[in-house]
């Protein structure tokens, strides 16, 4: 607030209304996991918000929502690169035998166990949906 960094006053006060709200609506502490989700929810969101406004001419708007996500990464875990999601994916899917897509929804439920907080589910599904073909 010192600083006058309007953007990260807002995002940040945005963050604690979402955990305060999942953790009136639980009754109880929120755990860290619960937390990594709360944000990692945020961030999709917000790159949703960014698609929608480049889509529609907004670019003030998009470079807004940039910000937002930059510095809600700052509170997860490091996040994985496309080639270190593969790798992994391509250890749970020999874990697993998978050999389909038909195997999809096993293999994303272990994948996201595993890289909780550190990957976002649509790409995730996307890796792991050119590795099941």
């Amino acid at each position: 607030m010192k600083a006058k960094d309007s953007v990260r006053v807002s995002c940040l006060r945005m963050l604690m209304a979402a955990l305060k709200n999942l953790q009136v609506e639980k009754r109880q502490e929120l755990t860290d996991d619960e937390i990594k989700k709360t944000i990692s929810s945020s961030v999709r969101k917000c790159k949703e918000a960014l698609e929608e406004f480049r889509k529609g001419g907004r670019e003030d708007l998009a470079i807004k929502e940039e910000k937002e996500i930059q510095i809600l990464y700052e509170y997860l875990p490091k996040q994985l690169t496309p080639e270190e999601i593969e790798k992994i994916l391509q250890e749970i899917i020999s874990e697993l035998s998978a050999e389909s897509s038909k195997d999809m929804g096993n293999v994303m439920k272990a994948a996201m166990v595993r890289m909780a907080g550190m990957a976002q589910g649509k790409e995730v599904s996307k890796i792991a949906g050119k590795l099941l073909e």
